[in-house]
Formats: structure tokens, C-alpha cells, sequence
């Protein structure tokens, strides 16, 4: 592994490199490739470098120079400096990169001396030189090491204030990531992307290549700006629906066999109730031919899911919804060879593999519908206000994530318990900091309390964004007028009916698990048999967005279900719809 000296006094101009270096060194433990035509013993050096003795790699690496001649000791040379800087002795590094003439070093060794080089200009705040380091193909080096070069050349282009170059270069990074580096990689191209308007990041996706890998990056920011991509995602072979009978003309084309995993036993089965009612109307809503469907019981625990999975396609199924806890998708997806597509009914901790998709309605997409709400809207420094309950916490989270993501700012961040007590002083301040808006990750009942606080200080009169969790502990219209003009995101079925279901007040009516809170948990089993039915549609054409009954639904290039949800207000007490 290898350091970076941080300088006496920061360059605020730079201050892009903290992120790029964490991603660099979380990258840093690589497999270094090892040339055919080298010298055995060069071989042997080189493996050990690749087993993570870097120091050992660079005593033995610089013994073998001393002794060889021309090409072969520039390359030992130029490899003894690399394990050098591995091991984090820039110095010795610098000392053996100064005896070598790099005129006279190719191949791996040379793409590793000039990847030493690059890193160590960017260590040095000197980014202006790396373009002219990486001059060359990184391709004699393993994917980790092509990795870091390519997040060098972003550091470089962000330096030059170019973000779609610098977010380009951070998407052929990509491959070579993994868990958390990854995950901190696509969060940069999100924050580059977002610098570019609606008009610029379009044109800017229409013109990039088949095959691009930024392209699935600028088509889901556009995705979730309400936009249409130009053209479909890139998913390569990850979809196939060659066994399907032939699609209708409207894109409906069902799986032959379709199993469920559903947690009917077990702390999850009162949730897994509306989830299996709503997809079974669904089904039941549809009048063309459906696919055969079993259910199979997880009991809510991931050895659970594992084994449901298995049975199910064993008995035959050749496609899978399902199952429902973070726990049990996450396992799932963790499973060396799971063949069978899938539609999870929530997001693992990590990316869904090749031909599985996810969807939810975590607290997080309330988050980020949120800060998109108020983004379209003009309104960038936000107060928020987040219940100390996870759901409010982990919404506030990723609210003020895409918030600064896309240019706004969280003036001020207040958590409050159930009851949320005298803010007074909290909210002037976040007053006169200029707040021109409040975001509420709250329950009804908190929300109630903190409405007339809002008002003594002048925050009512401000744009006010709350989560799907207002309507918790709501339903009298006397209470619940103290929420009036507070929107929040909510599902389209009220508003404008799905197809193959009732009104939502008649089912509400006849069903008690289209009832109350449940209702949700409902449209989202009915949309969750619309993404399988529709999936090709979702996955290979432009227009591939299905109207769902928790709103307006596509499938990214990463296996995400995207929602755009409906947004309601309160007036006189009483929740209604909103035109956005």
C-alpha cells in the first residue's frame, strides 16, 4: 500500500483530490501482471509484489538490476520503484526512478512506472502533469491497476474544470472496483453529472458511443431528473427473454413460470401480507395468459431466502420476485451461481448481479425524490429536520447526499425524537442562515408539533418536503390541518387508478390489506407483477417506462427499479393529490 504526504496548507482549488486519493488508495492493494517473456527470476519478483511483500518485491527487484544490462535493467528498475511506492517509501521510490531512463522501459513495467509517476503528482498537488504521464494504454496492467490510472486521469480533468471527461474516466474505473471503492466511485460521476443542466447532460448522453460506460450513468441521472434517456441502457446479455412466449403490442410479456419468495412466516409476514395481495391482483387483473405461480416461503431469514431460491428453481420457475428483507436480497445476490432472473423486493448492500433487478421504497428514495422536488423547483439550502428513528435518519441521509450532489446545501440538520421539544433557536438560525426550504424525514404526529415552531420563525411561508412517513399517525382532519401545504411523495393510485385494480378507496373498502398504511405495501406488490410483466419493455426500449401504481417506473443500467412517485399535500387536514 501506498501514502500520500498531505501538504502544509491545503490548495482550496484541490480540494477534489481528498475523494480521488481515498479512492486511489482503497484501490491500492492490486495484483500486479506478470510478463511471459520475463526473466524467472524477475517472475518470482513480480509475484511477490503481487502477494502484497512489496518491500521484499523491491529489495529483490533492485539486487536483480544491479547485476543486469540495458532494457532488462531499466524494467527492473522501473518495477523495484513501483514496489517501492506499494510498500509507501515515496523516497526510495523517487531514488530508484532517478537511475532509470524510462526512454527505455515498454510494456507492463513502463504503464507501472508511469502510473508511480502520475500518483505521485497527484500526492504533490500537481495534477496538471498526469495527462502527459498517462499518456500511453493501460491495458498490459491487471484491472485493479487500470483502475487507478483511470482515476488519476480524472483527477487530472477535474483539475482542468472539465467534469464530463473527468466523470468519464472515473466510469471506466468502474470494472476495476469493487464494495466500497465502488460504490464511492459512482458517487463522483453522480457529483460530476449533476454540475451539467437538463439540456447539456442530454446532449451529452446522445453523443456518446454504444458500449460507452459513461452512458448508463448520464441515462440514469437523467432517469431520475424525470427525463428520457436518448437511447436504451447498455445492458450487454444481462437480460434474455428468448423463453417467453412473443410480446403483445404493448410490451406485456410474462415469465412462463413465475415463483414468489415472500416471508409468509416470521417477523416479516405481516408486511409480506399487502405485498402478496397486491401482486396477486395484479395477476388476477390481468386477462391475457399468465404465467403458472407458486409461492415459497423464506420465513424472513437469509438461509431462508437461499433455500426458497433453490426450490423454486428446481420445481422449474424461470423467473423470481422476491424476497423481501435487506438481509435476505443481499445473501441472495452473494451466491456464487444464481441463475435464474430475479426482481428483489429491496436493495441489497451490494449491486444486484447480471440479470437481476431491484426494487424498493427504501426511506432513501424518499430522500432523494425529495431533494430532486426541491432541486426542480430552484430551492438549494435546505433545513432539514430527520427523526432519530432509522427510516428518518437513513431518508435524511441520502436526501442531503443528492442534494450536494446536484449544487445545494444543507444550511442546518436537526433530529428530534418523538416529542420534538422546543427548537426555537435551531430554527432562527437555520433562518437566518437563508434556508429556502425544510425538509421533514418525520412522522405525522411530529410534524404536527413542529408546525406552529415552523411558522414563529418564518419557515412556513418556505417550500416544506416531507417523506412518505408523514401520513404515519395522520387521519384526523381537525389534527392533521396543522400539515396543510407540506408535500410529500406518495403513490399514483389515488390519483390516477392502475390498471386492473379498483379505485384505491374502493379496495380499500373491500380489502383489508388495501387499507391504511398497508395500501402502500400493496401498490407496491401490484407494481412488483408490472416489472416482471413488462420487464423486456423496461429493459430494452427507449420509451420503457411502465405507470405503476407507486408511481412512474424504469429500470436503470445497475439492475435499479427507478420510481418517480406522485406528490400529495395536505388541505384542510386532508391528503390530495398535486399536479407537479
Amino acid at each position: 500500500m501506498y501514502r500520500y504526504a498531505r501538504p502544509a496548507q491545503p490548495v482550496s482549488r484541490l480540494r477534489w483530490l481528498v475523494p480521488c486519493l481515498g479512492l486511489l488508495l482503497a484501490a491500492g492493494c492490486a495484483s500486479v501482471a506478470t510478463a511471459p517473456s520475463a526473466a524467472p527470476e524477475h517472475s518470482a519478483a513480480l509475484a511477490q509484489l503481487d502477494q502484497g511483500q512489496a518491500q521484499d518485491a523491491a529489495q529483490r527487484l533492485e539486487a536483480l538490476a544491479a547485476s543486469a544490462r540495458g532494457a532488462q535493467r531499466n524494467a527492473l528498475l522501473a518495477d523495484a520503484a513501483f514496489a517501492w511506492h506499494e510498500a509507501g517509501e515515496a523516497a526510495q521510490a523517487r531514488r530508484v526512478s532517478a537511475q532509470l531512463d524510462p526512454r527505455r522501459v515498454s510494456g507492463a513495467s513502463r504503464a507501472r512506472l508511469a502510473l508511480m509517476q502520475a500518483e505521485q503528482a497527484l500526492a504533490a498537488q500537481q495534477p496538471g502533469t498526469v495527462a502527459a504521464l498517462l499518456a500511453g494504454s493501460p491495458a498490459t496492467l491487471p484491472m485493479p491497476l487500470q483502475a487507478r490510472w483511470h482515476l488519476a486521469m480524472a483527477a487530472a480533468h477535474q483539475a482542468q474544470g472539465d467534469a464530463l471527461a473527468a466523470a468519464a474516466a472515473h466510469a471506466r474505473a468502474d470494472a476495476g472496483l469493487d464494495a466500497e471503492p465502488r460504490v464511492q466511485n459512482h458517487r463522483a460521476i453522480e457529483r460530476l453529472l449533476s454540475s451539467l443542466d437538463d439540456q447539456a447532460l442530454s446532449a451529452r448522453a446522445a453523443a456518446l458511443p454504444a458500449g460507452d460506460p459513461l452512458y448508463n450513468f448520464a441515462a440514469r441521472a437523467l432517469v431520475r431528473r424525470g427525463l428520457a434517456p436518448p437511447r436504451p441502457f447498455d445492458l450487454g446479455d444481462a437480460w434474455k427473454f428468448d423463453q417467453r412466449a412473443p410480446a403483445a403490442a404493448d410490451g406485456y410479456r410474462p415469465p412462463r413460470k413465475l415463483a414468489v419468495l415472500l416471508p409468509l412466516s416470521g417477523q416479516l409476514a405481516t408486511a409480506a401480507v399487502p405485498v402478496r395481495d397486491g401482486l396477486l391482483a395484479g395477476y388476477f387483473g390481468e386477462q391475457r395468459a399468465r404465467p403458472e405461480i407458486a409461492f415459497y416461503d423464506t420465513t424472513g431469514t437469509s438461509a431462508g431466502a437461499v433455500a426458497a431460491y433453490a426450490t423454486a428453481v428446481g420445481e422449474g420457475a424461470d423467473f423470481v420476485i422476491g424476497p423481501l428483507g435487506r438481509d435476505e436480497v443481499t445473501r441472495l445476490f452473494q451466491e456464487p451461481a444464481i441463475s435464474v432472473p430475479s426482481l428483489a423486493l429491496n436493495r441489497a448492500s451490494i449491486a444486484a448481479p447480471p440479470g437481476h433487478a431491484m426494487f424498493s421504497l427504501a426511506p432513501e428514495d424518499d430522500g432523494v425524490a425529495a431533494a430532486d422536488y426541491l432541486l426542480a423547483r430552484e430551492r438549494r439550502r435546505v433545513l432539514v429536520i430527520a427523526g432519530t428513528d432509522e427510516n428518518g435518519q437513513r431518508a435524511a441521509e441520502a436526501f442531503a447526499t443528492r442534494l450536494g450532489e446536484r449544487g445545494g446545501e444543507v444550511v442546518a440538520s436537526v433530529s428530534v425524537g418523538e416529542q420534538p421539544g422546543n427548537l426555537a433557536r435551531q430554527l432562527a438560525q437555520a433562518a437566518a442562515a437563508g434556508a429556502d426550504a425544510v425538509f421533514l424525514a418525520v412522522r405525522g404526529p411530529q410534524a404536527r408539533a413542529l408546525a406552529p415552531q415552523l411558522a414563529t420563525a418564518g419557515l412556513a411561508t418556505r417550500s416544506r418536503v416531507g417523506t412518505s412517513q408523514l401520513t404515519s399517525g395522520t387521519g384526523n382532519p381537525t389534527e392533521d390541518a396543522a400539515l396543510d401545504g407540506i408535500v410529500y411523495p406518495t403513490e399514483a393510485w389515488p390519483s390516477r387508478g392502475a390498471s386492473g385494480l379498483p379505485q384505491a378507496s374502493v379496495a380499500a373498502a373491500i380489502i383489508p390489506s388495501a387499507r391504511g398504511a398497508a395500501a402502500r405495501l400493496f401498490a407496491f406488490g401490484y407494481d412488483a407483477w408490472r416489472i416482471t410483466a413488462y420487464l423486456e419493455r423496461l429493459a430494452t426500449r427507449t420509451d420503457g417506462q411502465v405507470q405503476g401504481a407507486t408511481g412512474d417506473l424504469r429500470l436503470d443500467g445497475f439492475g435499479n427499479i427507478v420510481r418517480q412517485p406522485a406528490w400529495a399535500t395536505f388541505s384542510g387536514g386532508t391528503p390530495v393529490p398535486l399536479t407537479r
